[in-house]
This record gives C-alpha cells, sequence and structure tokens, in this order.
C-alpha cells in the first residue's frame, strides 16, 4: 500500500466530516469505502506483528473514523415534547390525584349542603365571606335572595377593579392549596375540603327556594372554570404530597425532583382559568344578562373543558400514557 493511498484516505474523511457526508459524490463514497477495507486489512497485519505501535495507533483511528461513516446511522436531534404535550401528559399521569381532589370538593359541597339546610345557624360559620347579618338575612326572606341575585349594570372601570380582585385572591388560594402540598399534601386535603364545604353551605341558602335557576345562572358561569382552575390546584398540591408521603423505591429527594415539573404545569394550567373566572364573574355576573345567556356561558365553559380533556387524551396517547380513565370520563 502507497503513502499517497494513506493521505487520500485521510482526506476523505476529513471532507466527510467537515462537510458532511452528502456532500460527496457516490464515487468518491465508493473509494472511501475502498481504502477502508485495504487499511482495515493492513490493521490487522500490523497488530498480528506486533509492528510499528504508532502506526497501528494511527491507523486505528482511521478506520474507527471510516466505519462510523460508513455503517453508523448519524444521529439526528429530535426535538423535544412541546409544552402542550408536556401539559397533556402532566394532565393525563395526574388522574388519580385529580380524582382526590374532585372527590374532596364533591364531598365537602355535599357535606355543607347538609349541614347548611339542616342547621341555618351554622352558616355564619361556613360561609365567612359573607357577614353574619347578610347570611341570617338571605336564609329568612325569599325577596332578600331575589334581591341578592338582582342583575343590575355596572360600570366597567368597577367590574376591572373587581375583577383585579377576584383573580388575585382565586389565585392566592390556588397558590396556597398547591404550595402546601409539599407538607405530605395534608394542608391541600384539608383545604379544598373546606373550598367545598364554604360554596356546598352558600348553595344551600338558594336551594331553599323550589326552583333556584336563577342562582344557578348566577354562579354556574364563574364557578365551572374557577372550581376546575381550584382543583388543578389542589391535584398539583397532592401531587407533590404524594411524592412526600410515598416515594416508593425511589429516594424522597429524587420523588420530589420528578414530580415538581408535572405539578407546576398543573399549577399553569389553572391560572388561565382563574383569569376566565374573574373575567366572567365581574362582567357576565355583574351585569344586566338574562338568565339563558349566562346558562349559555356556563355550557360553553363545561364544552370547551371536555375538548380539553380529549385532546389530552389524543396528545397523551402519542405518549405512551394510559389514558382509558380521560376515555371513561369523557
Amino acid at each position: 500500500m502507497q503513502a499517497h493511498d494513506t493521505e487520500r484516505f485521510e482526506a476523505l474523511l476529513n471532507s466527510a466530516e467537515d462537510l458532511g457526508p452528502r456532500s460527496q459524490s457516490f464515487a468518491e463514497l465508493r473509494e472511501l469505502a475502498r481504502l477502508y477495507r485495504a487499511h482495515a486489512a493492513r490493521l490487522a497485519r500490523l497488530r498480528d506483528r506486533g509492528m510499528d505501535p504508532d502506526a497501528v495507533r494511527h491507523l486505528n483511528a482511521l478506520c474507527v473514523r471510516a466505519f462510523t461513516r460508513l455503517n453508523v446511522e448519524p444521529l439526528r436531534e429530535t426535538p423535544g415534547p412541546t409544552l402542550r404535550e408536556r401539559v397533556a401528559k402532566a394532565i393525563a399521569e395526574s388522574w388519580p390525584t385529580q380524582t382526590l381532589a374532585w372527590g374532596l370538593l364533591i364531598l365537602g359541597l355535599a357535606i355543607g349542603a347538609g349541614l347548611g339546610a339542616r342547621d341555618a345557624e351554622i352558616l355564619a360559620v361556613m360561609v365567612p365571606f359573607y357577614s353574619t347579618e347578610v347570611t341570617e338575612r338571605l336564609v329568612a326572606s325569599k325577596e332578600a335572595r331575589e334581591q341578592f341575585l338582582a342583575r343590575e349594570k355596572t360600570p366597567v372601570a368597577q367590574n376591572l377593579l373587581f375583577g383585579s380582585y377576584l383573580f388575585a385572591n382565586n389565585t392566592r388560594v390556588g397558590l396556597l392549596s398547591f404550595a402546601t402540598g409539599i407538607l405530605a399534601g395534608i394542608p391541600t386535603v384539608i383545604l379544598q375540603f373546606y373550598n367545598g364545604v364554604m360554596i356546598g353551605g352558600f348553595t344551600s341558602i338558594f336551594l331553599r327556594d323550589p326552583w333556584p335557576i336563577g342562582f344557578l345562572a348566577w354562579i354556574l358561569p364563574h364557578g365551572v372554570p374557577e372550581l376546575t382552575a381550584i382543583t388543578l390546584c389542589a391535584a398539583a398540591g397532592l401531587h407533590f404530597g404524594r411524592a412526600v408521603a410515598a416515594p416508593g423505591r425511589r429516594s424522597r429527594r429524587r420523588a420530589i425532583r420528578e414530580a415538581a415539573f408535572p405539578a407546576l404545569l398543573l399549577f399553569g394550567t389553572s391560572v388561565p382559568l382563574f383569569f376566565a373566572a374573574a373575567l366572567v364573574e365581574s362582567f357576565i355576573r355583574e351585569s344586566a344578562l338574562g338568565t339563558t345567556p349566562r346558562l349559555a356561558v356556563a355550557a360553553l365553559f363545561v364544552a370547551l373543558l371536555g375538548w380539553g380533556l380529549l385532546a389530552a387524551r389524543r396528545i397523551a396517547r402519542r405518549q405512551r400514557v394510559e389514558t382509558s380513565w380521560l376515555a371513561d370520563l369523557s
């Protein structure tokens, strides 16, 4: 083998590495393969005879480079999952904590409504966001309830101020439910259950009427996104709590680290829902809009949430996440 063959061999390798294999013609690739076989045979002979260690190292390096170019599929950078895919995966994988969060809320609603219907005096404790005088008046008088639900147009500036307050307050409640999950999820369980008790107690005031359609039109348009957002925050906190209380075979530190990002995604998903609830509560609830349009807004939110559930299932299935529970729900 001539020295110029080795020089040619090295030149072809340098060209392939600098410009990429597609820059070489078929003839050059065929020549590279021929020179690789010839130099591999020469390398084997030199190793058997134990001759010229420097030449062995040089030929070995050239043959490794040639083998990589001729036989190994070049690695292609695959794009990571998008934010939408990450959110869908977080929703799909957190179904146990979401189910528990919804169960706590519904249980609290049932207990709160039952206690409020049986003992009106306890409502002052169960509904802290209204004074005792207001709750007593609402319980005692149907006219007071009708006046409470009366619809009147309010100034835009007042609506904006009210909406900002609602968004900040609801987000603070959700953040508290999410952040306290690090304490094994116990405060999150209490907060979610207590939220249900408060809403159930308040609802029991208006269930005294035989046909409380006005109250449903008052609470459902903002209640659907708001309760969904609060439950997502609680699910995120419980996701944290499960990692703390039951890390399994993983170390607790590793379990918390793996649970952190999905929990943050669940909390982040709740923020737009809190914003939508604040807008509806300030611009639709505090307006002269009729019952039918209000119920239509609530139905629209239910449809959007159902569509989001189906979209999460479809995206998560592409990532091989078990989503049969989503199919059952939808």
